[in-house]
């Protein structure tokens, strides 16, 4: 069964496509900066007509969890590539 998954899960296109940029510093405003947004997963379609969306991470940075950073969620088109 697991084979058949990931079969499946090759020819299905993400919903979204999930990228984390980490806090820098802040400006002269007090306004955070972000670095360059890495991309850590995706947000997949689920089945049989199932509102929402199932986030798959490929990794976890540790600034997530200490709310150093920021995640993004960029739409894909319906080739497959980002927006």
């Amino acid at each position: 069964m697991k084979g058949k998954t990931m079969k499946t899960r090759q020819t299905e296109r993400p919903l979204y496509r999930v990228s984390f940029a980490r806090i820098t510093g802040q400006d002269e405003d007090g306004k955070d900066m972000l670095g360059r947004p890495k991309e850590i997963g995706a947000v997949w379609p689920r089945r049989n007509g199932k509102s929402g969306g199932i986030l798959t991470l490929d990794l976890i940075p540790i600034e997530l969890t200490q709310r150093q950073g920021v995640l993004f969620l960029v739409p894909t088109d319906d080739e497959g590539g980002a927006r």
